[in-house]
């Protein structure tokens, strides 16, 4: 029988608690839902207002993985959900908006990575986020990440933008910014414009284009995740990877001081502590006041 919980008045199915996802660690679902009910004043306002593309692993990293954009089946009527739009000659999707700690449970139950738009749902036409998704061909690693994102906050801070790092919870390093007044394909010209200077700067180090050829022994500053259409990993998730893995927001003090890549492997037992110690290091991403123009 699957248990019901009720959380803020709303009754949750979970199922499976004892369920081993990594089992490396033991680490179960159960635990998991755990995690995102602790963590949840720290990740829900990234989520809010946001339309979310769940990537699932109901049988852990090792089983079936699948992206689900639309509204699951089975979704509770009281789950918000809002209308998407995709190229103009789609109709627009409808997609879940996780408002609430009712729905972030539920969410969890289906065992996912959170992705979010670079957009807010009620404002699609609007970017107000920039991110740079710095990820190492080897033998690099998250340590030459580093050092780029270090460079990229300096060149941001030329053009008036303050940037938050966050661990990709995989082998790479995120890069975002608060932004206003563009449209994502603007966003994304900026974006590509700062990569391309990027492997000017450091040729031996980036690259920004996607050919794997390219890649080996550099750092692929990925500007394409600012096109509407595309997601990223949201603050505070937990990957599909062979550990429990958190996207985890860091300090730059942390990405200068990297030495080797363990040390911004951030699990999720870790968070507990870190928010502790830290609060949301990317809370300022949600003020729309800060948030700077593009040149």
């Amino acid at each position: 029988m699957t248990p019901i919980t009720e959380v803020e008045g709303r009754r949750v199915a979970l199922s499976n608690l004892e369920k081993v996802l990594y089992p490396e660690t033991g680490f179960t679902k159960g635990e998991l839902l755990h995690y995102y009910a602790t963590s949840a004043a720290a990740l829900l306002p990234h989520l809010r207002d946001r339309a979310v593309s769940f990537l699932r692993y109901p049988d852990g990293p090792e089983g079936q993985l699948f992206f689900t954009k639309n509204v699951p089946p089975g979704t509770p009527e009281w789950v918000t959900t809002a209308a998407v739009p995709r190229s103009s000659a789609d109709s627009p999707a409808r997609m879940v908006v996780v408002q609430d700690l009712p729905s972030l449970v539920w969410a969890a139950n289906l065992v996912t990575e959170f992705h979010t738009h670079q957009w807010l749902v009620q404002s699609p036409e609007e970017a107000d986020r920039l991110v740079f998704d710095l990820d190492p061909g080897a033998p690099a690693t998250i340590v030459h990440c580093c050092e780029v994102a270090l460079w990229l906050r300096e060149r941001l801070a030329v053009d008036g933008i303050e940037a938050y790092p966050k661990t990709a919870g995989s082998k790479g390093l995120h890069v975002l910014a608060a932004v206003r007044g563009s449209s994502s394909e603007q966003t994304s010209e900026y974006a590509k414009a700062l990569a391309v200077e990027a492997e000017r700067a450091m040729p031996r180090l980036v690259v920004h284009r996607m050919t794997k050829s390219l890649r080996p022994g550099k750092v692929f500053v990925d500007w394409s995740q600012n096109a509407a259409r595309k997601t990223t990993a949201t603050p505070y998730t937990v990957r599909a990877r062979r550990l429990p893995l958190v996207s985890a927001p860091v300090t730059w003090e942390e990405v200068a001081d990297c030495r080797s890549p363990g040390q911004l492997e951030i699990h999720a037992e870790d968070m507990a502590p870190r928010l502790q110690d830290h609060g949301d290091l990317m809370e300022p991403l949600l003020d729309r006041r800060s948030a700077a123009p593009l040149p």
